[in-house]
């Protein structure tokens, strides 16, 4: 599947919100305070312009590509706007950004492409786990909405990064992509350990233990590496992603994310 298709999906995406609108903001419940702090600093990493990326992306060289990141980045501008939203229901405010969003974010701008979106996607893993947790953790209908929409998006956003990242590292022999396996697990361990620790006491609340999450999200982040380092064939790569990886229906990626 080329880029122009992923243009089309994200396209498809955006109308069908503009359909659907906006959660009932009116059913807002007061949050944990917990649960306040940890969502506004997931909605502070949620709110850039996505103009780093969106420059790496235009010197690649693929127009398509270069559209996808766009709308990419406007569904990620969207979830920190429901986010920001759902904040201010509940009587909340937001915050500027947090020093792990800004280490993230220096350590993404300091890289070229292939190894930005290598770091983008460890941030989209452990945000699927995340938002299973906002989207299941609660009785709150409103939270509950808010999560189900971001994380039915994340799961499009790492099939969408994987097809890329795979084309970037098919030249690449198998020991350098095993040192690059290496490396990134290193990288999705210390960031799912930093969430766990640091919104522990609003993953309780959402009925998820700390070691629980960082199970999970390495679980999650498995048939990733799978996917784009360890063996798949190019040709697999550019299957519809309703029918492989993450998104295949019936197959052990959807069951994580869908669980």
């Amino acid at each position: 599947m080329g880029f122009e298709e992923w243009v089309h999906r994200f396209t498809d995406r955006a109308e069908r919100r503009r359909l659907d609108g906006d959660p009932a903001w009116s059913a807002a419940r007061p949050l944990d305070r917990a649960l306040i702090r940890s969502l506004q600093r997931f909605q502070a990493g949620e709110d850039g312009d996505g103009a780093n990326l969106i420059r790496k992306s235009d010197l690649a060289g693929d127009p398509h590509y270069l559209a996808a990141i766009r709308l990419f980045v406007a569904e990620e501008q969207n979830h920190a706007r429901l986010l920001k939203q759902l904040l201010l229901s509940a009587g909340a405010s937001t915050i500027d950004g947090h020093w792990s969003d800004r280490v993230f974010v220096a350590l993404r701008r300091a890289l070229g492409l292939r190894l930005e979106l290598l770091t983008l996607m460890v941030a989209e893993v452990v945000a699927l786990r995340y938002y299973r947790a906002v989207r299941d953790g609660t009785t709150d209908p409103l939270l509950t909405d808010v999560g189900g929409r971001i994380l039915a998006d994340e799961q499009s956003h790492v099939p969408f990064h994987s097809q890329r990242l795979g084309e970037g590292f098919a030249g690449f022999g198998r020991p350098a992509r095993a040192a690059v396996a290496a490396g990134w697990w290193v990288l999705l361990l210390g960031a799912a350990c930093v969430v766990a620790y640091g919104h522990g006491a609003a993953l309780r609340v959402l009925g998820v233990g700390r070691l629980r999450f960082i199970a999970e999200t390495t679980t999650l982040f498995r048939p990733v590496v799978r996917d784009v380092l360890l063996g798949r064939r190019r040709s697999d790569r550019h299957a519809p992603a309703g029918r492989r990886g993450v998104e295949r229906r019936g197959g052990r990626g959807q069951r994580h994310l869908a669980r």
